[in-house]
């Protein structure tokens, strides 16, 4: 199988594990693309690109409206009567955040919010409808170093478990010794990217 948006490669995984051979590359690949889900679903994001993509969102106030991760805008539009988007903004009614792409001391950060500007508001009812449309590119600019690498981990684990599929891992001087729940490493490496998600 081929490995869809992986956050690692099969040689990156088999490098780690010492492996030279190619007997078990399905089941390396599976556990790649099973890892990076599992990082999309913890993280709340997704770190590859989807192009050409549109999508709604409801502002929070008349000047602040919070977005999925958008590396590049290419239409914005509102919605003034609540249904139809009848107003298309030019680059000067808007402000893309954060800054620079800077948040929380990381760099390469993707937008995740559009302020007004210039005399421009994001219409609000009461009913909390969906009145912003954008149209660009979503994700992430580049892959984080640190989603890399608990990928790798997260996939490494993943394919060792077909070693202890009771999850019990070996047996030491206190007894059987289980699979943990989750890997500190990994949990390290990925909190800093943690979208938090109104429930």
């Amino acid at each position: 199988m081929a490995i869809t948006n992986g956050y690692c490669t099969l040689a990156e995984v088999k490098a780690a594990l010492r492996i030279t051979d190619s007997v078990d590359d399905t089941l390396l690949e599976l556990s790649v693309e099973a890892a990076s889900r599992e990082i999309d679903g913890y993280c709340q994001r997704i770190f590859y690109l989807r192009t050409a993509q549109t999508r709604v969102f409801t502002p929070e106030s008349y000047f602040l409206c919070q977005i999925d991760d958008l590396v590049t805008l290419t239409t914005l539009q509102t919605a003034t009567d609540g249904s139809n988007f009848d107003t298309t903004w030019t680059a000067a009614n808007y402000q893309l955040e954060p800054l620079n792409g800077i948040a929380g001391g990381f760099q390469g950060q993707p937008f995740t919010r559009i302020r007004a500007v210039d005399n421009y508001i994001f219409p609000v009812y009461m009913l909390n409808e969906a009145t912003v449309k954008v149209t660009g590119t979503f994700g992430w600019p580049a892959l984080p170093v640190d989603v890399k690498q608990a990928c790798i981990l997260l996939a490494m684990r993943q394919f060792k478990r077909y070693d202890s599929p009771l999850g019990v891992a070996g047996f030491g001087d206190m007894g059987a010794l289980r699979v943990g729940r989750t890997d500190p490493d990994v949990e390290a490496l990925l909190s800093p990217y943690k979208r938090a998600v109104a429930s």
